[in-house]
This record gives structure tokens, C-alpha cells and sequence, in this order.
């Protein structure tokens, strides 16, 4: 037979099964109507059996005519059937095929937290060592060695996700992440065998401390309420005010006689220590307001407004400070110098704060973003260059400044601005906490600091608990709130860590030559980290035991809670007459309708 004839032979086939099916599709549906009656029920299923075994077609059919083979593919490929085993497999990994039960075990948490496809905190956990080694390759692709062991790079990486597993395992246990942050650096300096800290190149560490400096004092400065603060009570200012300058001139005096620093050293790590820490006390009073605690004697918003008011006057003495101990020159100049800092940096700030309202404009796309790179940009200029130019202590308020000023003419427009600024510190606190521990050398330190230190810190706390409760004596508290207001002014943190290492890194930039300098810079960091660890988990943890013991119960819960009863009494009065009203809808017309009448009569 010809190929040709093989050619007509498999169409006449191919026809004839077409007709067929077609037939059989006019078949099932004319027969369709007859099932609902109970008839052609056999005949129908015949119908359908039949087009089922053609268009399913697993199996190969071959017609051999003279020598030639005619092969018909199946409708359905290997592809979907392997698919199909496979996941059938494989089925005892998916969470499809297993979810999670309504009262879940903990044996059951384990096991739906590991199948597929990845979820939760598994897959928030995969994530960050996924962005964490692809950041790495990245870098090893661009830079070579310095990505390898041993490299400045690849001990910057090892730090940012040692800190972020150290700052949410410490988080665990109710404790500010940047204490988990600190020891993770302590720990990457000072154990033997590991010493990753020891190959971050010291510049690029001060220069991302800085960084990490020019993000906090942007958020505070954009967290500082002008209405708020104009409407400050004099126990707010007295509160922000007594114990901040109390506790760094007992300091100042404590250190010079202790350490032998000199008296500008000791006024600057006076202020360092006496600024309280909003990372610590920010929560805990955030707490307290949702527990119900002290909210009527306004006692969490006391503490609030006084935080950001005293880190302002603590941040500001310490620039001043810093200023007059590096001036070099004219006795006139040198005396003049702080009060000149602060000056340049209220004006400078105040300046690229107006600068900041008219650019970008409200008319572009993506103000808030545009914003962030804006404001994050002049405070860099402001710190780095201040620096650069000799006059260090005026960049840190220049940039606080500057966010207060951008914020007071963006309203509530900074929300945005926050947020991303918010996620920006979620980087840079890493960074900041693990390198201010990764600075700290346990070999270098002195016995004689700890000691001396830790008993200076001890005689500055209780001095500064004595100003608060006199702080807040004529504000009508009793006792024990004076007592818990002094016990929640005590954590130290945030500030610490942000400027604890500034005179160390502007002795070694500016006075490279003077060991000196270098010596109390490194003590002054020291007994900065002392207080962090000190006071910080301590202060934590008192505010958290003793607020249910020195706080008086909200009312107001009380009372929205009874109101919250009665208006439920209500509803359910009301919902039991509606029932009766569709029970009885004639007795209800007419009751309403005689009362209708007789209220009309009364008018009458």
C-alpha cells in the first residue's frame, strides 16, 4: 500500500471517530433530559463511557496497514501525570494537605512550622540569611578578599546578623533588643578564638556610628510635639531639667576625683550618662497606658514629654562640651566656643529645617520618600561636615534642630516620614549597638575603671533619683508615684551608645598625636557601656514589678467598663422587645396606636 493510501486510510479513520464523538455528544445530550425522569439513565452512561475511553486515550493505539504504523497521542501527557505523583509524594510536606488543626499542640505548631511552602517565622528567619548571604556575595563579587574571612566587610556582615539575632533572642525574655546587640560585639571582640571584631577597619566603624547617630537625633527631632510642648507644664520642664544637670555635675565631680579626668572630660561623660534612654522608657510607659496604670495622675505622659525635652539638654551639654575640650588657640575664642556651637547649630538647623518646607514640593510624587533623602541628607552634611570643619559639637543639634523645624511644618504629613525613618533605624541599631560593643577591649580595660566606674554610675543614679522625686514633689503625687517616677528615670541606652563613642572618634581625628585624649575617650566609651548594661535591664525590669504596687488604678476603665455593661443591658432589652414586637406585631400596633392617641390628647 502506497503512502497515500496509508495517508486516506488514517483520515477516513480520523472522520469516522470524529463523527462518532459527535454523535455521541447530540447522544448525551438528548438523553440528559430524561435522567430527571429516571430514564435513559443506561443508555446516557454508555454515551459518556464511551467518549471517556477515546479522550482519555492512556494507552498508544497502533493500526498497522501494509507495513505502516499510525500512532494516536493521548489527550492527557506524562508531564500532568508525573506532576500528579509527585505531589502525591510529596504530599506530607504541604500545608495543604495538612493544615493547622483548630486547637492546635505543640507538637502540631512544630510540624505545620516546617512544611512547604515556607511560612511564618520560618520563612521571616529563611528570608533574613537569604538577604544576609546574598548581600555577602554580593560584596565578595565586588571586593574580593575583603569579603573573606579576615576582611573588613565580612566582619561587618558577620556583626549586622549576629546583632539581629542577639537584639530578638533578648527580646524574648521582655528586655530592650540593643542590651542582646551589646553583648553581641562585646562578645565578637573579647573571645578568644573569634576576635571578628577586632578586623572592622576603625573608620569605617566611626564613620557608621555617625551614620547611625544622624538617624536617632533625626527621629527625635521629628518626635518632639510643638504642641505638646508649648503646652508643657512646669513640672515637665522641672522634671526634664533638675535631674539631668544634677546628675552630670555630681558625675563631673565624682569622675575628676575617682578617674583623675579632667574637669571638661568629666562635665562630658556627665551628660553622656545623665540622658535617660526612650528605647527602654517609651515601651514601659506605652505599657502602662494600656494596663491602666498612673493614667489619671498622667504619670506615662509626665515621663514621655520629659524624655525627648531631657535628651535635648543632654545631647546639647555634651556638644557644648565636646567643642571647648577640642578647641586649640585664643583662651577668648576657646571660652566662647560652646556657647558659639550651640548658636551655629540652632541657626544652621533652623535654616535646612525652612529649607526643608519648600523642597520637595507638595506637588511631586512621592513627598515622603523624596523627604526621607532630603532630611537624611542635610543631617549627614551636618555631622559630617561639622566635623570636617573643627566644630563637632554643633552637627548633633544642627541635625536635631533641623528635624524639629522640617517636622513643625509638615504636620501630620511627617507620619510617613517617620515610619521610613523608623525602618532606617531598624538597620542602622544594629550597627550602632554591636560596633559601641565591639569597641569595648576587655584586655585594655583597666580593673580600676570598672570599679570606679560602676561605684560612680551607683552615686549619680541615686542622686538623680533624689532630683526626680523633688522634681515632681509640688505636682501632687503621693509617695510611692514620686517613688516609681524616680525608679522609670533611671534606664540609660539609646543616647549612650549614640554619642559614647563621639569623643573617642574626634580625639582620634582631630588629636591623633595625643594618647591622652584617646585613653579618656576609651574610658569615657567604657563607662558608657557599664551604664548601658547596668541600668538598662534593671530599670526594665523595676518599672515592670513595682508600677502594679506604686500605681493607682485607671477609673476610667472602670467606668468604660460599666458603661460598656449597661449599654450591653441595653441592647439586650431592646433586642428582647423586638422580639415580642414580631410576636404580637397586632398588640404593638395597637398599643402604639392608643398611645399615639392619648399623647395626642395631652397636647391637646
Amino acid at each position: 500500500m502506497t503512502s497515500s493510501d496509508t495517508e486516506d486510510t488514517v483520515g477516513n479513520f480520523v472522520e469516522q471517530k470524529r463523527d462518532a464523538m459527535s454523535r455521541t455528544d447530540v447522544s448525551a445530550s438528548e438523553h440528559t433530559r430524561f435522567i430527571e425522569d429516571g430514564e435513559g439513565e443506561t443508555e446516557n452512561s454508555e454515551a459518556i463511557q464511551e467518549r471517556s475511553s477515546w479522550v482519555d486515550g492512556v494507552n498508544e493505539r497502533n493500526m498497522e496497514e501494509g507495513g505502516s504504523r499510525v500512532r494516536v497521542v493521548p489527550a492527557q501527557g506524562k508531564c500532568v501525570r508525573c506532576a500528579q505523583r509527585c505531589e502525591k509524594m510529596f504530599s506530607i510536606c504541604l500545608t495543604s494537605y495538612h493544615p493547622l488543626p483548630p486547637a492546635p499542640t505543640w507538637s502540631d505548631r512544630c510540624m505545620f512550622a516546617v512544611r512547604c511552602p515556607p511560612h511564618g517565622r520560618v520563612a521571616q528567619t529563611l528570608t533574613l540569611v537569604m538577604m544576609a548571604v546574598l548581600g555577602w556575595a554580593a560584596l565578595w563579587a565586588i571586593t574580593k578578599d575583603d569579603a573573606l574571612p579576615g576582611g573588613n566587610l565580612f566582619a561587618l556582615t558577620v556583626l549586622l546578623v549576629l546583632c539581629v539575632i542577639g537584639g530578638r533572642l533578648i527580646q524574648r525574655i521582655k528586655l530592650p533588643p540593643l542590651l542582646g546587640m551589646l553583648i553581641v560585639g562585646i562578645l565578637l571582640r573579647n573571645v578568644p578564638g573569634i576576635m571578628v571584631g577586632s578586623w572592622i577597619d576603625p573608620v569605617w566603624a566611626s564613620s557608621i556610628r555617625l551614620v547611625a547617630l544622624t538617624v536617632i537625633l533625626i527621629r527625635a527631632g521629628l518626635g518632639l510635639d510643638p504642641v505638646q510642648l508649648r503646652r508643657l507644664s512646669w513640672t515637665v520642664l522641672l522634671l526634664a531639667f533638675l535631674p539631668c544637670v544634677v546628675e552630670a555635675s555630681t558625675l563631673a565631680v565624682v569622675i575628676h576625683f575617682l578617674l583623675d579626668f579632667p574637669w571638661l572630660w568629666g562635665f562630658m561623660l556627665g551628660f553622656v550618662l545623665a540622658a535617660v534612654s526612650p528605647a527602654v522608657v517609651v515601651p514601659s510607659m506605652l505599657w502602662l497606658q494600656e494596663v491602666g496604670l498612673g493614667v489619671d495622675q498622667g504619670i506615662p505622659t509626665l515621663v514621655i514629654a520629659s524624655g525627648s525635652v531631657d535628651d535635648v539638654i543632654a545631647i546639647t551639654g555634651f556638644a557644648v562640651c565636646l567643642g571647648i575640650t577640642f578647641t586649640t588657640g585664643n583662651l577668648v575664642f576657646t571660652i566662647f566656643r560652646g556657647p558659639l556651637e550651640l548658636l551655629m547649630g540652632v541657626a544652621g538647623g533652623t535654616l535646612a529645617g525652612i529649607f526643608l518646607w519648600y523642597f520637595p514640593s507638595t506637588d511631586q510624587k512621592g513627598v515622603p520618600r523624596v523627604r526621607v533623602w532630603m532630611v537624611l541628607g542635610t543631617g549627614l552634611l551636618m555631622t559630617f561636615g561639622s566635623r570636617t570643619a573643627g566644630y563637632a559639637g554643633s552637627g548633633a543639634l544642627g541635625c536635631l534642630v533641623m528635624a524639629f523645624v522640617a517636622g513643625f511644618r509638615w504636620k501630620m504629613d511627617k507620619e510617613a516620614v517617620e515610619a521610613m525613618m523608623s525602618d532606617l533605624w531598624g538597620v542602622a541599631q544594629p550597627f550602632l549597638f554591636g560596633l559601641i560593643g565591639a569597641e569595648v577591649d576587655v584586655l585594655k580595660i583597666q580593673p580600676q575603671t570598672i570599679g570606679l566606674g560602676v561605684a560612680a554610675i551607683v552615686i549619680g543614679s541615686l542622686v538623680r533619683m533624689v532630683a526626680s522625686g523633688v522634681a515632681v514633689s509640688g505636682a501632687g503625687f503621693t509617695w510611692k508615684e514620686r517613688l516609681f517616677v524616680a525608679i522609670a528615670w533611671l534606664p540609660k541606652a539609646t543616647v549612650q551608645a549614640a554619642i559614647g563613642s563621639t569623643a573617642l572618634d574626634t580625639a582620634r581625628e582631630l588629636t591623633p598625636q595625643d594618647t591622652t585624649n584617646e585613653k579618656l575617650g576609651i574610658q569615657l566609651l567604657t563607662i558608657a557601656v557599664l551604664v548601658i548594661l547596668i541600668t538598662a535591664p534593671l530599670g526594665s525590669a523595676l518599672i515592670s514589678l513595682t508600677a502594679r504596687h506604686l500605681l493607682r488604678k485607671s477609673m476610667r476603665e472602670d467606668l468604660d467598663r460599666d458603661s460598656a455593661i449597661e449599654m450591653n443591658n441595653i441592647g439586650e432589652c431592646a433586642q428582647e422587645d423586638d422580639i415580642e414586637l414580631q410576636a404580637h406585631p397586632a398588640e404593638g400596633q395597637e398599643q402604639v396606636s392608643v398611645q399615639g392617641k392619648c399623647d395626642h390628647n395631652e397636647s391637646v
